[in-house]
């Protein structure tokens, strides 16, 4: 023991990572950070973004919607805790804290008492009344006259987020119920985060973290929200959101949120009383649990999309970033994020909507799914072989160009290209996009000399992860587990517990115990380098082209079937 530890022998924490499908819970040694147990609950209603799961009703919902069900969540507590300790055998008076964190923006509206406005049966056939997800996109209007409202004001809280609001965060979606379900805005009686409303349904109590009030919500620790007359200008029935809807009182990551209820402690199978962190988001508590505590190592939370998150000294102005927030990863530095809104999510598009039967029987055959086999194919080319080149806005662009309505592209395609060409194109097309983050964050002053690299797709695709590399000209080292953000999230709470019930005082000294490294990394290969900078100038000349207003046939394509649909 270093002094600062107290008796930890024998004590464990849980993490419980919500994500987009499903949440996912790990038990942890706070000596170790060693995994003992861990359980998946795949979300029954899952990405709710065609119509609500609502039985004998069928309302449908518009293009770009994601919506969730809060319901799930509860599920979640309910069923992987209780896996997890099973599995493990773990006594419950030995788990001293629990973490929790979650995508976002999610958000939703609920009553003075925490209730879920689409669990009432006046509000359930309304989608205003659900959970809006991280990726419900239907609110650009809506960030389009945040950010408009905010430049011709001069608000100087507008460059923390590199100029521009996303459609993702939490007053593009406030605003888009107050302007579509005024009934809705007026019923809730609370706006918030998921994050904190589980944490809420925790400890009985609302607690609202500073990770997504800063990244998410135009906050700060030194001004707080924009200013009322900001919100009136916005909106006139915005004047009082704050105060009327949300709080001031926000709660710095690290903090003890409170103790388990008997009734959230009796869904778990734990001790009332067990501490209880407050919330974080599933990128950010990704850091101090892949070893970063420092500023110059960016790392990339990988999986359907991905996040960028580095720390620095002081606070910089950075193109297109999602935010700069002080103490908003790792106390005493700034905390900077960007991301890319799809990455996963495409190469899985494509495998399910555009690979032909003849490559299905082949990759059935050989015993691989259609991923696996299509790395097989497209790892035995070279650089820039296949002739294409794609742009990475299947879903969206979130950094540097933030604009949702930007889509998809792809170049050189002949009567010869195979589907193992077009995966490889897209995994390329994507590393550009990290790569174009990169620059900015180095444009501005932010350094970035190594790239650490966690979730899903580091665990499943080598060829990615080596393209990454080369693409980059960065060395990438990997996270030691799977389970990244539930990790982080059982590291904050043994924090929580502190180190007087077996825990630690800082997230520093729970990152010196808790967190590893795979030993393995992968290094640029100098010969790949030179092909991949003579295509990521192409990407550049295609990335401004498109992106940033010189030809707008994207967003003309949009308009055109948006009002195709509506007739």
């Amino acid at each position: 023991m270093t002094g600062n530890e107290g008796d930890m022998s024998g004590k464990y924490t849980i993490g419980i990572d919500f994500g987009t499908e499903s949440g996912r819970t790990v038990l942890i040694d706070v000596a170790t950070g060693t995994t003992v147990a861990e359980s998946v609950y795949a979300y029954k209603n899952g990405v709710i973004d065609h119509g609500l799961p609502v039985e004998g009703d069928s309302v449908m919902l518009e293009p770009d919607w994601a919506l969730q069900d809060p319901e799930d969540y509860v599920r979640t507590f309910q069923t992987t805790v209780p896996d997890v300790l099973a599995k493990s055998g773990v006594d419950p008076a030995d788990v001293i804290g629990i973490g929790i964190d979650f995508t976002a923006c999610t958000m939703l509206p609920v009553t003075s008492d925490g209730q879920p406005l689409c669990t009432l049966p006046e509000y359930r056939l309304n989608p205003h009344a659900w959970v809006k997800l991280w990726k419900h996109h239907a609110a650009q209007p809506e960030a389009d006259k945040i950010t408009e409202t905010a430049r011709s004001r001069g608000e100087k809280w507008l460059d923390r987020y590199g100029g521009k609001i996303s459609s993702e965060w939490f007053f593009a979606k406030t605003l888009q119920i107050l302007d579509e379900a005024p009934e809705i805005y007026a019923a809730a009686d609370r706006l918030i985060e998921a994050a904190d409303w589980v944490v809420w349904q925790l400890v009985g109590e609302e607690k609202r973290n500073s990770c997504t009030a800063g990244y998410k919500a135009m906050w700060s620790k030194r001004e707080g929200y924009p200013s009322d007359a900001y919100f009136a200008a916005l909106d006139p029935r915005l004047a009082n959101v704050i105060d009327e809807k949300m709080s001031r009182s926000i709660h710095s990551i690290g903090e003890k949120a409170g103790e388990l209820t008997p009734q959230a402690a009796e869904w778990m199978g734990l001790r009332p009383g067990t501490a209880v962190a407050i919330a974080n988001v599933d990128a950010h508590v990704s850091v101090p649990a892949v070893t970063v505590t420092e500023p110059g190592r960016l790392v990339m939370i990988m999986g359907t999309s991905i996040c960028h998150m580095v720390l620095g000294e002081e606070e910089r102005t950075v193109e297109g970033m999602c935010g700069v927030v002080e103490d908003g990863i790792i106390p005493g530095l700034f905390g900077f994020e960007a991301g890319q809104s799809g990455v996963g999510d495409i190469f899985a598009w494509f495998v399910d909507n555009c690979v032909p039967e003849s490559c299905q029987k082949e990759a059935r055959e050989s015993g691989l799914d259609l991923h696996r086999f299509l790395e097989s194919k497209a790892a035995a080319q070279k650089p820039g072989e296949h002739g294409l080149l794609a742009l990475d806005w299947w879903n969206g662009n979130r950094s540097v160009l933030v604009d949702v309505d930007l889509s998809g592209l792809l170049l050189g395609a002949t009567l010869g290209t195979k589907p193992e060409d077009i995966y490889r194109a897209l995994i390329e097309s994507t590393a550009y996009g990290t790569r174009v983050i990169i620059e900015a964050f180095e444009a501005s002053g932010v350094a970035v000399q190594e790239l650490v690299a966690c979730g899903g797709l580091p665990e499943k695709n080598d060829m990615l992860m080596q393209i990454y590399a080369d693409v980059t000209g960065r060395e990438i080292k990997l996270s030691a587990t799977a389970q990244t953000p539930a990790l982080g999230s059982a590291m904050f709470g043994a924090v929580a517990a502190g180190h007087a019930a077996g825990g630690y005082d800082t997230i520093f000294d729970a990152a010196r115990h808790m967190a590893r490294l795979k030993e393995r990394a992968y290094k640029p290969i100098q010969e790949n380098q030179r092909v991949y900078d003579r295509l990521f100038t192409e990407y550049r000349r295609l990335y401004d082209y498109f992106g940033r207003g010189e030809n707008n046939v994207m967003k003309n394509l949009r308009a055109i079937r948006d009002k195709v649909r509506s007739d």
